[in-house]
């Protein structure tokens, strides 16, 4: 089964006084501004690439995670992650690293598992493989 997922973006004007909106278009969710000044200042009032690669990453890796401790025989009651990607300047335009956090409910798991399992899901993780070529860390937690 292969399923593709669509967004576009249009933009208007150069890089730094531009702006664009990217639609969710399979989803029909939402439409979000996007500016250069998203991305390399603190302006929450529009998204860039990084909070979005950012959703698209804690939810695949949720997904993973969820499926590997099944298929262990300890399915989460819950869990809740965050991925933190940090876009620098530095030498050129570039993602410098990810870093996702999971707090955990899940009952009947060591620590020594939940951890094994974690790893082997943040691994495994479709948008992970997608961002081979970047540093990804991680915190996990049992709560």
């Amino acid at each position: 089964m292969a399923l593709s997922s669509k967004a576009s973006t249009s933009w208007k004007g150069n890089l730094f006084q531009g702006s664009g909106t990217t639609t969710m278009d399979s989803s029909g969710l939402g439409t979000f501004d996007v500016t250069w000044k998203a991305r390399t200042e603190e302006d929450r009032s529009r998204t860039n690439p990084e909070e979005l690669i950012a959703a698209a990453h804690a939810s695949c890796f949720s997904m993973a995670f969820s499926n590997d401790l099944d298929q262990n025989g300890t399915p989460p009651t819950q869990l809740d992650t965050t991925a933190e990607v940090t876009f620098s300047t530095d030498g050129g335009a570039h993602i410098s690293g990810v870093h996702l956090t999971v707090r955990a409910q899940v009952e009947g798991i060591s620590e020594e598992d939940f951890q094994r399992i974690a790893q082997a899901s943040k691994e495994g993780c479709p948008v992970s493989k997608a961002l081979a070529g970047t540093e990804i860390t991680m915190t996990a937690s049992l709560v």
